[in-house]
């Protein structure tokens, strides 16, 4: 920018190179062309494997375990330096505000870490007995035409 560049000048160009930064930088959705299906694939397009859905779990599960030991650390000095302080000075109840505060917030991270361990457990779990179900399934329907076949020959 110039030295004889009026501030309005100066606030109006800095706000369009902005608004280009902005436009190049957004975020766009991509999606499948319509078409005359009419609608998504049936077989859809998302594929998870086990390994990523163990993955997640399993880091779900330790930064539970870290969580549950390490978010304690300063919950009892804290909770004591509050109540040493509550009645001399408003920092007192403060601290113990605190105290609660950060407790409610681990124990929020603690239930969200533990829903999200075992929902993929169990999903793993419920999709490997479901592909259990299909081959014994399928295995049983081949050896029915097997012998049926057999039989009619």
């Amino acid at each position: 920018m110039g030295e004889n560049v009026s501030f309005d000048q100066e606030w109006a160009q800095l706000k369009s190179t902005a608004a280009e930064k902005q436009d190049s930088a957004r975020t766009r959705l991509n999606r499948v062309p319509d078409d005359d299906r009419g609608g998504a694939s049936p077989n859809g397009d998302l594929v998870v494997s086990q390994g990523d859905l163990a993955a997640v779990g399993d880091e779900a599960f330790k930064l539970y375990q870290r969580l549950d030991t390490d978010g304690d650390h300063a919950k009892q000095s804290t909770t004591a330096a509050g109540a040493a302080m509550k009645s001399d000075f408003a920092l007192g109840a403060a601290l113990t505000t605190l105290a609660d505060h950060w407790n409610n917030q681990v124990n929020s991270l603690l239930q969200a870490c533990a829903h999200i361990s075992n929902h993929l457990d169990y999903t793993k779990n419920a999709h490997a007995g479901d592909e259990y179900h299909i081959v014994t399934s399928l295995s049983a329907l081949d050896l029915n035409r097997a012998f049926g076949e057999g039989k009619q020959g």
